[in-house]
């Protein structure tokens, strides 16, 4: 494999888990300090030859800046790193490539503008006879593709594809370099069932070449399933590795977070009243022909939270975009509070009373150059304004008050969005928002990404803001996620709704069945005044 050495092994202290010394990569006491955080405290962590290593903990916990560590772009304020024994440094991951180490970054690391082989290929391209042999770049991308399962064109533009379809060139990407140590940071966050399955079966058979795994997950159910050791980190300490068939999920959460996971997750019960939102037959062509969304009818009440499920593809998101003015044309009708809504764009949507929470944070919900308290406010300046000038004071006001009342954690709200954990530039998102003083609140997989004690705190605010009266619309990958959040639950498949369920009768295989057909099926449970619409036809 590129970038293999071949050094001594140096006798390693022992450990329960070191019984073969078969450590491939290990770092030692590892402290990173930054202006006034302790990001990492004297960490050792242990990488095994051709096995998963789990690393596990909250936003915040440290990962990410030990992954940046043991990839060079880091570099430690103490301890050290040794690759087979042998202490190595690193200072980029130039110098990390060399030795066989890479890593997929949980926040995609493409350029939208180029196609998906010269994203594979950059900075690494196949040169013959002076020239970049694009023929024989475009076949390999091609093959790299098909072995993780889909069928991305090599020639597509990687900021035309969606969000799930770019984690997989990500991956590719990585793949594509042979690493004997790869660090694989959230591979699954935007990824189906179907495809998770398929990158498992890819990870198993780079495990049986040898090739070692750090595997960094919220899904904690998928690392029992694919991982062999792990190590969990909590407030930039190490508190515990074992191997994981000596672990359930409980034990991990209640090592991550400190507390009982029961403890973590709770409904409150909230009224729902009369019928806030009514659709029918929405209907968005697709360009190639047929429908991404095909005759999509049904209702929403205040104070009810709506849950979308379906597989990769199905039109959750789009259901969304269209209702939040972002995918044009559409032809339907929608009406809010009685009234229809006839206005097309997104400022017109905001200004009637939707707002879209999307699915792709950094992208599409934050602007990284600028503070918390100006992406709270990028929605609704107009509402600060005072005569012809913005008011510094009413803008700070609403910011403070925004970071009250969802528990966000920062010092400041002058502080860069980018200084804050995955968990807490989320609830920036939802503030953000709720300073348009929405109706309807559009939520595209707010849990991607963040960790089990930042997603009770997200279930936490929506179950309030429900009790408050707002409609919400739920679009999740996640089943026990829709199953534990939702009132009613709408299955999508190929542009249509295949199920209705209430909270009393929806079960996993219920859903799952639903998302898997063509035609509509029904609970038979009450519908609460609701219509059924078949959407086969």
């Amino acid at each position: 494999m590129a970038g293999s050495i071949s050094v001594d092994m140096v006798n390693a202290p022992p450990s329960p888990l070191d019984i073969t010394n078969d450590v491939v990569l290990r770092a030692e006491n590892i402290t990173k300090v930054f202006p006034g955080t302790l990001a990492l405290n004297k960490v050792d962590f242990r990488v095994y030859r051709g096995k998963v290593n789990v690393l596990v903990g909250e936003n915040g916990a440290g990962k990410s800046t030990l992954m940046k560590i043991m990839v060079g772009v880091e570099q430690p304020t103490h301890g050290r790193i040794l690759l087979e024994g042998k202490e190595i440094h690193l200072h980029s991951p130039l110098d990390a490539a060399r030795y066989g180490i890479g890593i997929i970054y949980q926040e995609l690391n493409l350029c939208p503008n180029l196609s998906v082989s010269d994203n594979i290929f950059l900075a690494r391209e196949v040169v013959k006879r002076g020239a970049v042999d694009k023929k024989l770049q475009h076949q390999q991308t091609a093959e790299l593709v098909r072995r993780l399962g889909h069928q991305i064109d090599p020639d597509a533009i990687v900021g035309d594809l969606r969000i799930g379809q770019q984690q997989i060139v990500e991956i590719a990407k990585a793949i594509a370099q042979n690493m004997r140590i790869l660090i694989m940071d959230e591979p699954t966050s935007a990824l189906s069932a179907a495809e998770v399955e398929v990158l498992f079966k890819v990870i198993r058979e780079l495990k049986a070449a040898g090739v070692s795994i750090v595997y960094i997950s919220h899904k904690l159910e998928e690392l029992l399933q694919i991982g062999d050791y792990i190590t969990v980190l909590r407030d930039g300490r190490k508190i515990a590795e074992e191997s994981v068939g000596n672990v359930d999920v409980p034990w991990i959460i209640e090592r991550m977070v400190g507390r009982s996971p029961a403890a973590l997750f709770t409904r409150q019960e909230h009224d729902i009243g009369e019928v806030l939102l009514r659709v029918e037959d929405l209907t968005l062509p697709r360009s190639s022909g047929g429908y991404v969304l095909d005759h999509i009818s049904f209702e929403l009440r205040k104070g009810e939270i709506l849950g979308i499920y379906g597989l990769m593809g199905a039109g959750r998101s789009d259901l969304l975009e269209c209702l939040a003015g972002v995918k044009t044309p559409a032809s339907g009708h929608i009406w809010l509070m009685g009234k229809e809504i006839n206005t097309g764009t997104v400022a017109e949507r905001i200004a009637s009373g939707f707002i879209l929470i999307p699915e792709d944070r950094k992208g599409q919900g934050l602007v990284p150059t600028l503070s918390v308290e100006h992406n709270m406010l990028l929605a609704s300046l107009k509402r600060y304004l005072a005569r012809y000038f913005l008011s510094k004071r009413r803008e700070r006001e609403a910011a403070v008050s925004m970071v009250k009342d969802l528990s966000i954690r920062v010092a400041n709200v002058q502080q860069p969005i980018t200084s804050l954990s995955g968990g807490n530039q989320q609830k920036v998102v939802v503030a953000k928002g709720l300073l348009t003083l929405p109706k309807v609140l559009l939520l595209d997989e707010p849990t991607r990404g963040i960790d089990v004690g930042a997603k009770s705190e997200i279930f936490e605010i929506v179950n309030r803001l429900a009790k408050q009266g707002y409609g919400i619309i739920f679009v999740s990958s996640e089943l026990k996620e829709i199953l534990a959040m939702s009132d009613r639950i709408l299955v999508m498949s190929k542009g249509r709704i295949t199920g209705e369920f209430n909270r009393a009768e929806a079960t996993e295989e219920k859903l799952v069945t639903a998302s898997a057909i063509g035609h509509a099926v029904s609970s038979g449970g009450n519908n609460n005044g609701r219509k059924n619409h078949d959407n086969s036809k």
